[in-house]
């Protein structure tokens, strides 16, 4: 007997529709199964699994040789979430119940010898696949996934499954599939009582007006001060005052932390933009992505949200060198013999470093003992074309001791940034209504010379900028661009002279090496 049935492979982030072909021909001495279509060691090892599970529930497994084809036979099957569809399957063959039930059904999991099907990563992409998938009508899948799945539910049947013997029941239209509703509230708004808020700092003035402006305009920022300046502590609450994710930016960024098994029950969707901050001995492969089975790396993480790196000239170079293509392209793409792989790497690039080795350098309260050639030399670790792709370099001070014992009108609250910040992305998103990029960060550059025309009095103190400090082509577009969200926070239609000149005091670096 022949059965078939659907299942989806990963690759990348995206699901990949297959079908599972069962093909129990009763003859042979011997109760056999083969399973061909580039399957990994765990998908062949899933037949010790699948027997063991179908006589702990109590079904017969068929007789004599079995094939099992997982077609299309050139993509390789990886992982042992084809176990749940060959049982099926099996069962079916054996009788147990009609083999056309399978066939409008996409089913995913892996069992355990004891029939219990356990959770699997991916689903997210899995179900967002089978949604637009027209002759696909359920969904089955693992009890403890079912949060992610949910967001099929406006059209499919879903079923989430704890045992082999409730798949079989599900099949027969013996349970019901999950309501519908439950995917509303998956998009709500998120909550901000937990995320760590602005008022908390205390000074800071310059940066936290950085920050508001890089969230804004979702430009890059480097902070360069003394240790205990607050850079970390400011940097930790940026997410706070970034707009809410929309219900687009919410699937593509849990769907990639469906794939690495980062989503959990009780938060099945990135509702708050993710936050990441990886610790300065990150490989490259760690930071970009890749490996032997290729996979998202920290700043795909990252997709939507922010990348904090701390101590940045602690990185390694090479680390460091190879986030210039995704910082302009929002997405990185990894090569390897099985085929190339693309992941988005959408996001804000947030740094932190220190003025000099010892972390002294231009602090009133601390002798800094470094010499010149050091200085120089720390800097030089970060190249100069990775520079030019960060927009805003602002420098802190340490607090004084009136700013650390002051303890009057606390500092502005992150709620109340936040409302400025969604101003001037409401203002971006109809400037840009029609186009690929939604933030001033993105524009490109056809985008810059229609919407960051200078008057004459502008345009001259860009002249000078560029004639005293060498600019780059590069940082000359990244002022415009910054300068552009400055004058939207200030509801301005045109960029003023005194929006270019706050944004050419962002470029300290640019200005000392």
């Amino acid at each position: 007997m022949l059965t078939r049935t659907g299942s989806a492979a990963l690759t990348g982030i995206e699901a990949i529709p297959l079908e599972v072909e069962v093909h129990a021909s009763g003859q042979g001495e011997q109760d056999f199964v083969s399973i061909v279509g580039l399957p990994d060691a765990a998908v062949k090892e899933s037949r010790e699994r699948i027997r063991s599970a179908l006589y702990s529930c109590g079904y017969d497994h068929p007789r004599g040789a079995t094939l099992v084809n997982l077609a299309p036979a050139d993509i390789r099957k990886e992982g042992a979430g084809f176990d749940l569809p060959i049982a099926l399957g099996l069962i079916a063959a054996s009788g147990a119940f009609d083999p056309a039930l399978l066939e409008d059904a996409l089913i995913l999991g892996e069992l355990a010898l004891d029939g219990g099907v356990r959770p699997v990563r991916g689903v997210l992409s899995v179900a967002l696949t089978a949604r637009d998938l027209k002759h696909i009508g359920k969904l089955i899948i693992p009890a403890r996934n079912i949060s992610e799945a949910v967001v099929a539910a406006s059209r499919l049947k879903v079923y989430p499954v704890a045992s082999l013997p409730e798949a079989v029941a599900a099949l027969r239209g013996e349970m019901l599939p999950v309501d519908p509703s439950a995917a509303d509230a998956l998009f709500a708004e998120p909550e901000w009582g937990h995320v760590p808020d602005f008022s908390e700092v205390k000074g800071q003035t310059a940066a936290k007006r950085a920050m508001e402006i890089a969230a804004a305009g979702g430009h890059n920022l480097l902070m360069i001060g003394p240790p205990g300046a607050g850079k970390s502590m400011i940097a930790k609450r940026l997410p706070g005052i970034l707009p809410p994710m929309t219900e687009q930016e919410t699937l593509s960024t849990s769907r990639i932390h469906s794939i690495q098994g980062l989503l959990t029950p009780d938060s099945p969707l990135i509702r708050m933009r993710p936050f990441r901050n990886p610790h300065h001995t990150v490989s490259d492969v760690g930071l970009i992505g890749g490996g032997t089975n290729p996979g998202p790396g920290e700043i795909s993480l990252a997709h939507n949200g922010v990348l904090f790196l701390d101590e940045l000239p602690e990185f390694k170079r090479t680390v460091l060198e190879v986030l210039r293509q995704p910082m302009e392209n929002g997405c990185v793409t990894i090569s390897r013999a099985a085929g190339s792989f693309t992941f988005p790497a959408e996001f804000m690039l947030v740094a932190a470093m220190n003025p000099c080795p010892c972390g002294h350098l231009g602090d009133r309260q601390h002798v800094c003992r470094c010499r010149q050639m050091q200085i120089q030399n720390y800097r030089a670790k970060i190249s100069g074309p990775l520079l030019d792709r960060i927009d805003l370099h602002v420098e802190l001070a340490a607090l004084t001791e009136d700013e650390l014992l002051a303890h009057g009108t606390p500092a502005e609250s992150s709620a109340v940034i936040r409302e400025r910040v969604i101003k001037a992305r409401m203002i971006q998103n109809e400037r840009f209504k029609n186009c690929r990029n939604t933030c001033n960060g993105r524009m490109e550059p056809a985008q810059l010379l229609k919407y960051c025309k200078l008057d004459k009095a502008a345009e001259t103190i860009v002249r000078h900028a560029i004639h005293e400090f060498g600019l780059s082509a590069r940082a000359y577009d990244r002022i415009l661009r910054v300068s552009r969200t400055i004058a939207d926070l200030a509801g301005c239609e045109n960029i003023a002279r005194e929006h270019i000149f706050e944004a050419i005091g962002y470029r300290s670096l640019d200005r000392r090496m």
